[in-house]
């Protein structure tokens, strides 16, 4: 088994419409940066442990759409999508988010990824429309799955440094 560095995202509210998580991971930057775009990887860790997740697309420049779906072992399905809207190798990158069992409810995010002595410091920020966007976000249990999710990462990022 994989050891995790059992670290958490740091999470913060530091507006009505934003959500900020925040998280080191042991790999360099490029590391991390390239598990966000490499189909592969993505689905090796993206989304919960009992889920599979499908690149259904990924079209990684501005304009780009992209669209992850996850398989429950039941078979049934639920789907996020958007839109790439800025991409800075390996620096940062910029899309819509919208759950598809909520249409019309997109949000923007923006992760930045910052590399210090091998590791790398991801913060991921989100903007909402409204407060009750984000609340609702926050009450669906959205950090339990970016965690699973995270550590997920960690995990992969340890095997391909092994």
């Amino acid at each position: 088994m994989v050891a995790r560095s059992n670290t958490a995202y740091k999470v913060t509210l530091p507006s009505d419409l934003e959500i900020v998580m925040t998280r080191v991971f042991d790999a360099p930057r490029e590391l991390v940066f390239k598990a966000h775009f490499d189909p592969k990887m993505i689905a090796r860790w993206w989304g919960l442990r009992d889920n599979t997740t499908i690149v259904d697309k990924l079209d990684a420049r501005p304009g780009g759409a992209w669209r992850f779906v996850q398989r429950r072992a039941d078979g049934s399905e639920e789907g996020f999508h958007g839109e790439f809207r800025e991409i800075v190798p390996p620096e940062r990158f910029t899309w819509t988010f919208e759950w598809e069992g909520m249409p019309g409810h997109v949000g923007l995010e923006t992760y930045t990824f910052e590399e210090h002595a091998g590791k790398t410091t991801l913060t991921a920020t989100s903007f909402f429309n409204t407060l009750e966007e984000r609340d609702g976000v926050i009450a669906s249990g959205m950090e339990a799955g970016a965690n699973e999710s995270a550590d997920r990462l960690e995990e992969l990022l340890a095997s391909l440094q092994a």
